[in-house]
């Protein structure tokens, strides 16, 4: 048999694309079981799971989201009824992938029935407001696939059908190649940027993988950050060396590149022992080829390419920095310690290096000493992130709670 794959969508008023999408899955060899997340109208032929199954999975029901006189308040009934029967279902076997067509409100429910899938499944959104800064990065679930739904606001014409039959093809092929996660060893969650500013995990990935570990590293550029705390939420992690936390100075700061305001804390909620160092804490990222916001107009920044630029942050706001990692925390359930490399958290820092700011420093090492949480143990290091003896000390922290049992051994 080969992969099913679950449409969804509002069948009252998108029925002629849904059935598109899902005769070209039917064309390719794939199979479909369909899903209406419609309120008011009916699919000119029955769907596999109907709105009335879709309102009583989330414990409500169509008539109370026609009651609720409010289109926003219906579709989030439909929304947490979609999600739930989903995740359901494919916990069933009942499908390989999923694709959900929508404007503002299906692109709305679809985030949610995503999210609530594992890492794995494949997702896709065609939607017509994909891509879009409507779309905040905390909704994203960590591997979700999205297409612009081009010329498709209303009715099927060939512009939009080139959309919907490259998504069609895109999940069906996706179902059949995909190769889940094995959690076949612990694995740890590791977070970076690039080789030229952190280095630490040319020496700790082998090093960890020697041990028996899997070691997957997140690029933290705001979706790296959002994957990373999506499978912190589901305690995918052994454990975690989340070494660049700068997209909450990004958050704090106002940066769009964020990975949400709870960035820093879904692994400590999950009771995931943590080990944790500032990389690049003193940088924010901002959209490259956008204006600077006002409050940076007169800093330090650096181009790293068209895309991105990073802002060197003053003493003042090394502060609120700390402040906020210490906050972040300190709702930690599990074992967590800080290492603090007083000689530069990143290779722009170093002493010599252009962006290198010891006053600066010394503001945001007060600072964590002032307010870190009685939960964390905070290791001072004579020394830079990049060093060897950053990668020693954090190895020494991990064989330690490997020995305590704090840390599942292989």
């Amino acid at each position: 048999m080969d992969k099913t794959i679950l449409v969804v969508g509002t069948y009252d008023t998108k029925d002629a694309e849904l059935n598109y999408l899902a005769d070209v899955i039917r064309a390719q060899g794939g199979q479909v079981a369909t899903m209406d997340v419609s309120v008011l109208g009916d699919p000119a032929s029955p769907t596999d799971y109907s709105k009335h199954d879709v309102a009583g999975v989330g414990g409500s029901s169509i008539q109370a989201a026609i009651d609720s006189g409010d289109e926003n308040t219906a579709m989030q009934i439909m929304a947490k009824g979609a999600a739930m029967l989903a995740l359901k279902l494919w916990r069933e076997g009942g499908f390989g992938g999923v694709i959900v067509l929508g404007g503002t409100m299906g692109t709305d429910l679809a985030l949610d029935l995503c999210q609530a899938l594992p890492l794995g499944v494949p997702k896709y959104v065609v939607s017509t407001v994909s891509f879009s800064p409507l779309i905040p990065p905390e909704r994203l679930a960590a591997d979700i696939q999205m297409i612009l739904w081009a010329g498709g606001l209303y009715g099927l014409n060939s512009v939009c059908k080139a959309s919907l039959s490259q998504a069609a093809g895109a999940v069906l092929g996706a179902a059949r190649a995909v190769e889940p996660p094995k959690r076949d060893r612990p694995l740890i969650g590791m977070t970076s940027f690039g080789k030229t500013l952190l280095r630490y995990m040319v020496t700790l990935k082998p090093a960890l993988e020697e041990m028996g570990y899997e070691v997957a590293v997140f690029h933290a550029t705001g979706m790296g950050g959002r994957a990373f705390e999506s499978l912190a939420a589901e305690g995918a992690f052994a454990a975690v060396m989340d070494f660049a936390p700068q997209e909450l100075t990004n958050h704090i700061m106002g940066s769009a590149i964020s990975a949400g305001p709870d960035r820093m804390t879904n692994a400590g909620r999950a009771g995931t022992p943590q080990i944790i160092a500032p990389g690049c804490y003193d940088l924010v990222d901002v959209v490259g080829w956008q204006p600077l916001p006002a409050r940076f107009r007169d800093a330090e920044v650096h181009a790293h390419n068209r895309l991105l630029s990073s802002i060197l942050l003053g003493a003042e706001e090394r502060r609120e920095v700390a402040q906020a990692i210490c906050a972040q925390l300190a709702c930690a359930k599990a074992p967590v310690t800080l290492i603090l490399p007083k000689e530069g958290c990143n290779e722009w820092d170093r002493a010599g290096a252009p962006l290198h700011d010891g006053e600066g420093m010394a503001a945001f090492v007060a600072a964590l000493r002032e307010h870190c949480p009685p939960n964390v143990t905070l290791l001072e290091l004579d020394a830079h992130i990049n060093d060897a003896a950053f990668s020693d000390q954090a190895l020494a922290v991990m064989r330690d709670w490997i020995d305590k049992g704090i840390v599942e051994r292989p």
